[in-house]
């Protein structure tokens, strides 16, 4: 038999279909099975954007090829949204859209780090980074994040794990998988770390349209943020559509001139159906996505009454990282065992990077608040 590449067969296992096979051995007896394992948006797209989804999706345009960087409507519409949110002016030249966030993430690495080198991440880590840091052979180097610090990254602690072959720093605020928001001090400390030391901070902020009603930094007020800051996000929750794979890189001219050759050969163009209707939500649908914001901050409310803030370790815009009482299993024993047992799907710390044993992470924004309430019926038989 042929043989695999060495660096994707040291990458892991995909985590949530790992964690759902655990469930196909669940009979019921607790009642209807309930997933908390993957971030999607529990409620569905506007009834006007699907609207408009189906219509680009009959459009003979929509089915050409389009700009390597995306379409430049939706490029500018996300502009001048970044803008009104950040506070700072960002222009569409400094916009590319991609197939999805984690490709955004996977085409930004092919322009920051080569095989042997590696970047700063913080843990416990988003898994699907760690993977595709692996799979292009680079390393991941773990910057340990405690629960008594709220999950909040050490610059100082940072610093210490760098060295020559460092090539980046990975910041995700709101945080996945702990909630955690990392206050407007410390992300500019670690950009600042950054700048001093001649490298990259990626700052993936997937879920910053679930902020409470404030800027979350001011990077992008420094005329020079070009020099440093490679910016992230995703359409995918505050449009609820993930399905349509959309996400941006938001990165200084000189950045995206180099990003070009990765979305030029990984990607072509992003699907265009979808650039065309978000174009329009962007404006049309603020009010919308901030009712959605609402939403979310009400089922975290219940997820924590539920819980009565026993087991809760910390809490964000879309995810609950629970501490496992002593006397319950480690993570991956207790995951298999609430999923074929009980009924509910949880992913279990190790997925999310070294030292999670005692932790499992609960996507709440998935349910409604009377299924959150089941919540403690189901971690009953842990203990």
């Amino acid at each position: 038999m042929p043989r695999f590449s060495p660096t994707i067969l040291a990458t892991a296992d995909p985590a949530i279909p790992a964690a759902r096979a655990w469930a196909a051995r669940y009979r019921g007896q607790a009642g209807p099975a309930l997933d908390l394992t993957q971030a999607v948006p529990g409620y569905p797209p506007h009834p006007e954007l699907l609207a408009r989804l189906g219509e680009a999706a009959a459009s003979r345009a929509a089915a050409s090829y389009g700009p390597i960087a995306g379409d430049e409507a939706l490029r500018a519409a996300l502009a001048e949204d970044a803008s009104g949110f950040y506070g700072a002016a960002i222009g569409t030249e400094h916009v590319a859209i991609t197939a999805g966030c984690n490709l955004a993430f996977a085409m930004a690495m092919k322009v920051i780090a080569a095989p042997g080198e590696n970047v700063l991440v913080p843990t416990p880590w988003y898994f699907n980074h760690e993977m595709a840091l692996s799979m292009a052979g680079v390393v991941a180097r773990p910057l340990p994040c405690q629960a008594a610090l709220g999950f909040v990254p050490d610059v100082v602690l940072a610093e210490t794990l760098m060295d020559a072959q460092t090539r980046a720093i990975l910041l995700v605020s709101p945080n996945n998988p702990t909630g955690a928001v990392y206050p407007p001090q410390v992300i500019a400390a670690f950009a600042e770390l950054a700048r001093r030391r001649g490298i990259w901070l990626v700052l993936d902020e997937t879920y910053r349209d679930f902020l409470p009603n404030r800027v979350p930094h001011s990077l992008f007020g420094d005329p020079d943020w070009g020099d440093v800051l490679v910016h992230l996000y995703s359409f995918s929750k505050a449009y609820c559509i993930p399905g349509h794979r959309l996400g941006a890189v938001i990165a200084g001219e000189a950045f995206q001139e180099q990003l070009a050759k990765a979305l030029d050969t990984l990607q072509i163009c992003p699907a265009r159906p979808a650039q065309q209707a978000v174009a329009w939500a962007i404006p049309a649908l603020r009010d919308w996505r901030s009712d959605n914001r609402k939403i979310m901050q009400a089922r975290a409310a219940a997820c924590r009454a539920a819980l009565n803030n026993d087991w809760i370790d910390a809490m964000g815009s879309y995810f609950a990282y629970l501490r496992l009482p002593d006397g319950a299993p480690d993570a991956m024993q207790a995951a298999e065992f609430l999923a074929a047992e009980h009924g509910l799907m949880t992913l279990p710390g190790p997925f999310f990077g070294p030292g999670q044993e005692r932790h499992l992470r609960l996507a709440f924004a998935n349910a409604e608040a009377e299924r959150l309430a089941e919540l403690p019926q189901r971690l009953a038989g842990l203990v």
